[in-house]
């Protein structure tokens, strides 16, 4: 079983006909990735490197079982995206789009508590289970088939985790970029409980930020709940409170959001923290020993 996305995943393309629309789904279909069909309002009809183009994701998946929906659309309209594949039956809306307003996506996530589709993102690189789908923005090449599922707020960070991942032989099962925006859909603790039921996956890589209080409530639950180990890096740790730094959720206000605090607390319950980012292979090793 692989998580959320695997090869006979189906794939529909919001906002395909915009460049980055266009040469991400490229990438994707380059890696395997089964696009099914693309969704442009008003060029329904028409066809782009042989992928059918629909004006609504709804004609999409009834023409073409489209099961999961990328979405490059640009930030004003990429809420009303979400809630249209949501609206359609998707089952998994992966919005990569960055600049969401974040009054809009209050009343997404409000809209998505009813419903049976589940958001990834927003302002993430997406997700991706190694050599079967790509859904996103990631460098399939740095990815191998492996055992240990990564979750992450940042998209470099992740790369970087994924690389090391692989060098070191342990590859990932899945690779999901939940984004760093101060509202999003899946969570650390939703993903984590992706990965504690999910048989092919032995450990996992957990990368957190400033700002917020996620990463705490996930080493709780963790402590709790995880059947399996875990290890993480937090970024940040230099940073001066007051100042955002990078992702509009990452910002320490109120005393509250510290990377110390995470680390502590990730600690206190088990967790190995990596010190630096170019250590974050050695300590999933260290706790897969």
């Amino acid at each position: 079983m692989s998580v959320l996305v695997n090869s006979k995943s189906r794939i529909v393309v919001q906002g395909i006909t915009g460049r980055t629309g266009l040469f991400h789904t490229r990438q994707c279909r380059d890696y395997g990735t089964n696009v099914v069909a693309g969704v442009t309002p008003g060029k329904g009809g028409s066809e782009i490197e042989g992928v059918p183009v629909f004006d609504t994701v709804a004609e999409a998946v009834r023409e073409t079982g489209a099961d999961v929906s990328m979405i490059f659309v640009p930030p004003p309209g990429a809420a009303d995206a979400v809630l249209e594949a949501a609206a359609a039956g998707v089952g998994l809306a992966v919005c990569i789009t960055e600049g969401i307003p974040v009054r809009d996506m209050v009343l997404v996530k409000k809209v998505l508590q009813d419903s049976a589709t589940v958001m990834i993102g927003p302002n993430c690189p997406g997700i991706i289970t190694p050599g079967e789908c790509k859904v996103g923005i990631m460098p399939g090449s740095i990815h191998k088939k492996g055992r240990i599922g990564v979750v992450s707020r940042s998209g470099t960070l992740t790369y970087e985790a994924v690389k090391q991942l692989t060098v070191i032989g342990l590859g990932q099962s899945t690779c999901i970029g939940i984004g760093g925006d101060p509202i999003i859909g899946l969570n650390f603790i939703d993903a984590l409980h992706l990965f504690n039921e999910d048989p092919e996956t032995e450990g996992v890589f957990m990368i957190g930020e400033i700002g917020g209080g996620a990463e705490e409530e996930a080493a709780l639950w963790i402590r709790e709940n995880m059947k399996k180990p875990v290890a993480a890096f937090i970024a940040g740790l230099t940073a001066p409170p007051g100042k955002r730094m990078g992702h509009a959720g990452a910002i320490i206000s109120g005393g509250k959001g510290r990377a110390e605090d995470k680390i502590r607390t990730l600690q206190e319950c088990g967790v190995v923290v990596a010190p630096s980012p170019a250590q974050m292979g050695e300590a999933m090793v260290q706790v897969m020993r």
